[in-house]
């Protein structure tokens, strides 16, 4: 049939719906309700019976109309006897009555959701009955449409739906959005309700606390006063003052007795602890600094004179305005060294020097990366991280903080803390250091970091990376006379309650100590030993036994320190064939291993005892395939190798691992299969290839080091390593002689004692 055609531009009307509109229908009967949305109209509209028409109060046309049944609209046409009016050709469409379960169960579900609706917007029951009266499925889908929550586009997307279980649907989705958000709205109602409630029965409960308290003469407002105060004081940066406000006003809002407020008033405490605005007065001298290391340091030229240029540097660029991005090229010094060489003390007399305060931070043993970053406020007994200790202990921002054994640092199921140090130690970084307990950014740039290690190799390789490595390599025999002297002695007079005139000893007796009691690179031992010497004489002191100034001689030293504990028996180690000597390097400084072969009946083999790492034992097959495959320029018989092989290096219950026992080992397997004993002045170092060539190794000063205190005058060394002999103290080099070779027959012919003419080798053969 054909209608008036009346476009809708706001309203949207609904079968059954009757409806006033500000339309002109003139004198139809019947029209077609389409809905138009941005000057476009849609196919589905409503065929719509007028039932009452005239003007409005403003004398504009009205009609009432309701709606019949929806329609699907051809092109529409203007009518032949008035343009203004359009016509248009429409298909009927009237709902059937699907009686299938799926249709019934969404007719459930859609009177339940509205009827929840209605419940939550308190409905008198009107709305509800009515709902109850529609039974045709369309048409109570159709009632979503008389719902003002629901848009247009939704009462749109209603409308042109057609098939009456597909249009339930769309109302059931509709009318369950309503429901959450009038459920989300309910609920923020109840809690602003519930809020408010506890708000002032908190409020009443305060001001009763508040008269207690003033009848007790105490007065909370002085605690937030007093805090408010420090915050002032502590000259923090706005956004540390920011996050230390915002807590102030929490700890106001609880009250001091809520259970949150202690942990409030720590936090408060640890950000006021930090010392945000101090610094000490940085002296950068270089002539001063030597000054004071000179002062407290004998001996460690190259320590001191890198230290030196570090202060200079520092200098220079304070003084011509380096900019903020220099700083990225800052270095961490790090002091590697055996335990006693000093390290400890360098970093205090490096803060002294500098005039800043010294703070000392031990990572050996480290495994839990919050012991660096600090703990989660969230935690029970939650702390900031050392560094942020370290500056509270310090006092100022500007410090000298020492890492300690910072080659010991693990990991485990607790993180990395190597990797929190990154943060920590990179000048790149550290400007915005964030601990996880503060959670504020706390500038680092400022501290002077200074790590010490005793083995390079065991140190986490992006940190060393940021590191400059400063190697103490340990004291020769006069250095230590010298500390002894200078530094120990007096020391040790003092804690052990002695004047200096009361104790005489001598250089005798302070070098019997050094040679025959302690071998080690550094001078720990060797004060703990001149200690034990002083009690004795301190005991004698304090019995009234002292006539006089009590000389300690070589007697009283045996009498104190008990019998001699190292020899030199080099000369009767390698006096016998088959026994050489060698230089290594531990954690604590150069050591001297001697290696001894020997050969017996049996299977082809080769037995390897001493505890020895991967490396020694290759160095160790390395050596017996070298001396098979050359037996014949060695003058050995081939026939002597028919047997099996034991290579053994003493002290089996210390772990020893290197690449540098490889010319020794060849040297011992050579001696036994020759019969010629190694030269009881020689030790060697250096690796070795199938091929015998020597190759070098590190670690030479220490070695060079542990050879003079254990009485050796020649050195065998990689001619690659010549280089490094100018790192040897200069008196070490006038008293040894070193032989820089490139291969190992090099080697044996400087090592072996000179064949006999028909040496006797039946030992081996």
């Amino acid at each position: 049939m054909t209608f008036r055609l009346i476009p809708l531009d706001e309203a949207i009307v609904f079968p059954t719906v009757t409806a006033t509109l500000p339309i002109d229908v003139g004198d139809e009967e019947r029209v077609f309700l389409i809905p138009r949305r941005e000057g476009e109209f849609g196919r589905v509209g409503v065929v719509a019976e007028v039932i009452e028409h005239g003007r409005s109060r403003r004398g504009g046309p009205v009609a009432t109309v309701v709606g019949l049944h929806r329609g699907l609209a051809a092109a529409a046409q203007a009518d032949e006897s008035d343009a203004d009016v359009l016509r248009v050709e429409v298909q009927e469409i009237r709902d059937g009555h699907p009686d299938d379960e799926h249709t019934r169960e969404l007719a459930r579900e859609y009177r339940a959701v509205v009827e929840e609706i209605l419940e939550l917007r308190g409905d008198d029951g009107r709305i509800a009955a009515f709902l109850r009266s529609v039974e045709a499925p369309g048409a109570l889908a159709d009632t979503s449409g008389l719902s003002p929550d629901i848009s247009n586009e939704g009462k749109l997307r209603l409308l042109e739906t057609v098939d009456v279980a597909q249009r339930l649907e769309i109302a059931v989705e509709l009318q369950r959005e309503r429901l959450a958000e009038l459920q989300v709205r309910s609920k923020i109602r109840d809690d602003v309700e519930s809020g408010a409630q506890k708000q002032q029965r908190e409020y009443f409960l305060r001001k009763q606390m508040e008269s207690i308290r003033k009848e007790l003469g105490e007065d909370e407002t002085d605690l937030i006063a007093e805090y408010e105060t420090k915050i002032d004081e502590a000259g923090m940066p706005e956004a540390v003052a920011e996050q230390a406000e915002k807590e102030l006003r929490r700890l106001e809002r609880q009250g001091e007795q809520s259970p949150e407020s202690s942990m409030i008033r720590s936090y408060l405490d640890w950000l006021i602890a930090v010392p945000w605005s101090k610094r000490s007065e940085e002296r950068l001298d270089p002539v001063h600094t030597r000054e004071v290391l000179d002062s407290d340091h004998a001996g460690l030229d190259d320590v001191k004179r890198r230290i030196t240029e570090f202060v200079a540097v520092r200098k220079l660029r304070e003084e011509r305005g380096a900019d903020d991005d220099s700083r990225a090229n800052g270095t961490i010094l790090t002091l590697v060294g055996p335990p006693g060489t000093g390290k400890t003390s360098i970093g205090e007399s490096i803060a002294r020097s500098l005039g800043r305060e010294f703070v000392r931070i031990s990572l050996g043993g480290l495994h839990d990366e919050a012991e660096i970053r600090g703990h989660r406020r969230t935690y029970i007994g939650a702390l900031p991280g050392r560094i942020v200790r370290a500056l509270r202990d310090a006092k100022t921002m500007n410090p000298v903080i020492l890492f300690d054994e910072v080659d010991k640092v693990g990991a485990d199921w607790r993180g990395d803390p190597s990797a929190a140090l990154l943060e920590v130690l990179d000048p790149a970084q550290n400007h915005s250091f964030r601990d996880h307990y503060l959670d504020v950014e706390v500038d680092l740039s400022e501290v002077a970091f200074i790590a010490t290690a005793n083995l390079v190799d065991t140190i986490p390789a992006p940190l060393l990376d940021r590191m400059e490595i400063i190697a103490f390599d340990g004291y020769t025999t006069e250095e230590k006379l010298a500390i002894a002297k200078g530094y120990l002695l007096p020391r040790q007079l003092q804690r052990n309650g002695l004047r200096p005139e009361e104790v005489e000893v001598g250089d005798d007796v302070l070098r019997a100590v050094i040679s025959e009691y302690t071998r080690e690179a550094g001078v720990r031992q060797l004060e703990r030993e001149i200690g034990k010497l002083l009690r004795g004489a301190a005991t004698k002191v304090a019995a009234g036994k002292a006539t006089g100034t009590i000389v300690l001689d070589i007697e009283a030293l045996r009498d104190a320190l008990g019998r001699q504990r190292f020899f030199q028996e080099s000369v009767e180690r390698t006096a016998i064939p088959g026994v050489s000597t060698g230089l290594a390097v531990t954690g604590t400084g150069g050591d001297v291993l001697f290696i001894e072969a020997t050969a017996m009946e049996g299977d082809k083999g080769l037995v390897l005892t001493g505890q020895l790492g991967d490396v020694m034992k290759e160095s160790a097959r390395i050596a017996l395939s070298y001396a098979r495959s050359h037996s014949e320029e060695l003058g050995v018989e081939p026939s002597r190798f028919q047997r099996e092989f034991h290579l053994h290096v003493p002290a089996g219950a210390i772990p020893k691992d290197g690449p540098s026992a490889g010319t020794a080992m060849t040297t011992a397997l050579v001696s036994l299969l020759s019969g010629r004993p190694v030269k009881h002045t020689v030790g060697m170092t250096g690796e070795v290839t199938l091929q015998g060539r020597v190759l070098p190794i590190g670690g030479l000063k220490q070695k060079v080091l542990a050879a003079h205190a254990a009485g050796l005058t020649e050195v065998i060394l990689p001619e690659r390593n010549r280089g490094d002999l100018d790192e040897v103290p200069e008196e070490v080099r006038e008293q040894m002689t070193f032989h820089p070779v490139m291969s190992i027959d090099e080697v044996l012919g400087l090592a072996l004692e000179p064949a006999e003419s028909g040496a006797d080798v039946a030992a081996v053969s």
